[in-house]
């Protein structure tokens, strides 16, 4: 059975940062590319970013380039995102997904497992 558990959400001001983790109870973790989406109140779901099985291989929502940075920690089963510079307009929900495979999918319905996610608020 697949879990993550993200962890790290809470409430900062604009211009802070914070830490995401997604810390994941897979036996193969190097065999599985993960991803980041978040969720406003009233909006759908909407990828953020997302890592590669090896780490090499980075993607990012054109809305968090330059500010938000994926990475993973295969020894400790687990992936993060480090966001810097927010933006009350990053305020949602964040979740982890993983996906078996090499390339990391930027769409929600080609992620396998979901954590149950965290709350990241941002205040003006």
């Amino acid at each position: 059975q697949v879990q993550l558990v993200e962890s790290g959400g809470g409430l900062v001001q604009a211009g802070g940062s914070l830490r995401l983790s997604c810390a994941a109870s897979i036996r193969t973790f190097s065999s599985y590319s993960m991803g980041w989406f978040r969720q406003a109140p009233g909006k759908e779901r909407e990828f953020v970013a997302a890592i590669g099985w090896s780490g090499g291989s980075t993607t990012y929502a054109d809305s968090v380039k330059g500010r938000f940075t994926i990475s993973r920690d295969s020894a400790k089963n687990t992936v993060y995102l480090q966001m810097n510079s927010l933006k009350p307009e990053d305020t949602a929900v964040y979740y982890c997904a993983a996906k078996r495979g090499v390339v990391p999918p930027t769409q929600s319905w080609e992620y396998d497992y979901w954590g149950q996610g965290t709350q990241v608020t941002v205040s003006s």
